[in-house]
């Protein structure tokens, strides 16, 4: 497991990075649909759970207390709570990798279902259950609507997604951002300010802060320099206080998401004088970088004296 760091590197750039260190606040969480089988053939369905955060497994009956068991919680949970149709987890912290927890489910008519409760980390899309919906009859009104409803919510999201890649193929910063990422500063407008570096235990970081008109930008080389697994970038975020609800838009392109161990990535960043812009006037923005697991990997100051007039 990695260990806990706090490190602050050379003060002008206000490079910090951090790993492993408290989860997000807005972690991605999903609602779900599970529909059930009595095909011997079925795996055990897995549920996804985080420290700190509840998960809802809801059921089309009342389940039955006495016959539902999280197997070995105490330490790891809080104590399950179980009434009406509902199960609520809870885990006190995040669980290890290769934790898989046996969690038996007893319905009022003596259906019995069994799932593993496990960490969302070392999958790509890397989500913890909010709420699972379980449904025994797969041609229910409820299971069937449901199911429909989870259908329609993942089309949008995939037409979004096309909308936000239509949009970006014409994206000046996004054409910025990819030669900023693929080394071609000089055929940019932008101007090298300040670098920092600096090695903590799994990670190799140094971040490039650009000036430009109207404009600022930064690179971010990571090195993976971990022995036994991968890094994976999850998302990045530019914000006045490190918060979703205050994110400012911005240009990304990266070198590679995924980072293997020795192998090194570049992830370029450009911002327009707009995203600075407050009633105030201009304000300093922080890029966020998190990886995989939800966890805050580098954060860098991007302050508004890098936009040339």
């Amino acid at each position: 497991m990695r260990t806990r760091t706090f490190i602050w590197a050379v003060p002008v750039l206000a490079l910090l990075a951090f790993v492993a260190m408290a989860r997000e606040p807005d972690v991605k969480t999903e609602i779900r649909t599970l529909l059930m089988s009595d095909h011997p053939g079925q795996a055990t369905p897995h549920i996804y759970v985080s420290g700190q955060v509840s998960t809802v497994l809801r059921f089309e009956q009342e389940c039955d207390p006495a016959n539902t068991k999280l197997e070995g919680w105490e330490g790891r949970f809080e104590r399950p709570l179980v009434g009406s149709k509902k199960v609520v987890l809870e885990p006190l912290r995040d669980l290890d990798e290769d934790e898989r927890i046996p969690l038996r489910v007893t319905l009022a008519d003596g259906t019995e279902y069994a799932f593993l409760v496990r960490p969302p980390r070392g999958e790509k899309w890397a989500w913890t259950d909010h709420q699972v919906r379980v449904f025994k009859d797969r041609e229910s009104y409820n299971a069937m609507h449901a199911a429909l409803n989870d259908a329609l919510k993942r089309e949008r999201k995939l037409r979004e997604e096309n909308e936000r890649l239509t949009r970006e193929e014409n994206s000046v910063d996004h054409a910025f951002a990819t030669l900023l990422v693929n080394g071609e500063v000089e055929k940019t407008p932008f101007r090298r300010k300040r670098v920092a570096a600096l090695k903590i235990e799994d990670m190799d970081i140094q971040v490039e802060a650009f000036e430009g008109p109207g404009k600022a930008a930064a690179v971010i080389h990571l090195t993976n320099t971990y022995n036994d697994e991968p890094w994976r970038f999850r998302e990045a975020r530019l914000t006045t206080d490190l918060m979703s609800h205050t994110t400012r838009p911005f240009a990304l392109r990266m070198e590679r998401a995924e980072i293997a161990p020795g192998q090194s990535g570049r992830i370029a960043v450009v911002a327009d004088q707009s995203a600075f812009e407050s009633k105030e006037g201009l304000v300093d923005l922080a890029l966020a970088i998190f990886r995989e697991d939800g966890q805050l990997q580098v954060v860098v100051n991007l302050d508004q004296t890098l936009i040339r007039k």
